[in-house]
């Protein structure tokens, strides 16, 4: 893949989410599409965040979408590739599947973004419901995949490998539930999941090109570029949220891009932060139903969770936050690189 096309695809991808912003958010305002804000759930200054548009995951959906398609028609015609060499490559579905993979759980967040805005509350779509949706979603695409020719069943941690059969994909599906919710629940501050995310794709980019993956790092660097053009409305003071619209649609991204790559262990390092972020909750969950039952009252081991509230209780600013959990993806990812060139 010539780097120039990885170049114009990020810059058009930046360019259309960070002006588009300037179409959408007066629109949603209009709309009263307001984030409603329950306090119960976060620190009680978010309150005053009450009302700041949400559903802004639009921004980079369109932008990643429009500037990958351009990228490829680039590639295909204007690249040093003959587009005629490329008759049979299975590459280019998958990438599209794995754009109709992420289209697919962004509709699952829209859903839910529409019922917390029309219902004015915090609550959306019942967890069952998303589960199902998701779990629905997530069958499809590993279906696809196979019928593509990805047939892959090993495990690869790098230092070992191990063949489990057709157990691979109901793994695989825990996988991409744990992970695309992993990364929602990392969206809950200014600019949080967008930094961080725009730091994976980066590392996404440099993996898939290693691996010769050229099409899939249209699609990463087109992501991360949006991810850029978002932040400018985005970053702390937020004129506008993803929402789950975004997050789910980044969630779907990060896992399908960390499993087309089949370097399971590499995967697991460049979505680390996100990991960390929904294993706080799990822990602190856990610990509160452990000593309520042991001792009569549930006790805490994080001030709040996801853990990016514990640091912000504990008098990090949201910028802080950022730089610090954008800075530790960018180390774990650079580890999961080198496992990858080295």
């Amino acid at each position: 893949m010539p780097f120039w096309i990885n170049i114009i695809v990020g810059l058009l991808a930046f360019a259309v989410a960070a002006l588009g912003g300037k179409a959408l958010i007066p629109w949603l305002y209009k709309l009263k599409f307001g984030q409603p804000i329950k306090v119960d759930f976060g620190p009680k200054w978010h309150a005053n965040k009450q009302g700041t548009p949400t559903m802004g995951g639009i921004l980079f959906i369109v932008g990643s979408i429009v500037a990958t398609a351009v990228g490829y028609a680039l590639f295909r015609f204007l690249g040093t590739t003959d587009s005629t060499a490329l008759d049979g490559d299975q590459e280019p579905l998958r990438v599209m599947s794995c754009i109709i993979f992420c289209l697919l759980f962004g509709i699952i967040g829209f859903i839910d973004d529409y019922a917390k805005v029309a219902k004015k509350q915090n609550e959306g779509l019942k967890p069952m419901q998303k589960i199902v949706l998701q779990v629905v979603s997530a069958v499809i695409w590993l279906v696809v995949m196979y019928l593509l020719g990805d047939t892959s069943t090993v495990i690869d941690l790098t230092f070992v490998q191990f063949d489990i059969s057709w157990f691979y994909y109901p793994v695989m599906v825990l996988v991409i539930l744990y992970l695309t919710n992993a990364v929602n629940l990392t969206d809950g501050i200014d600019g949080l999941c967008g930094t961080v995310t725009l730091v994976a794709m980066l590392i996404d980019t440099l993996i898939c090109s290693k691996l010769q993956l050229d099409t899939y790092t249209l699609y990463t660097m087109a992501l991360a570029g949006g991810c850029l053009g978002f932040l400018v409305w985005n970053l702390h003071p937020a004129k506008c949220f993803m929402g789950d619209t975004g997050s789910m649609f980044l969630g779907a991204a990060v896992v399908s891009i960390g499993l087309i790559t089949h370097q399971h262990l590499v995967m697991i390092l460049v979505a680390l932060v996100y990991i960390l972020e929904a294993l706080s909750v799990i822990i602190q969950v856990t610990y509160f139903k452990y000593t309520k039952r042991k001792y009569g009252e549930g006790r805490r081991i994080f001030k709040m969770t996801p853990i990016h509230h514990h640091f912000e209780m504990s008098g990090f600013s949201e910028y802080k936050i950022v730089i610090t959990f954008s800075g530790f993806g960018l180390i774990a990812g650079i580890a999961g690189l080198l496992l990858v060139v080295l």
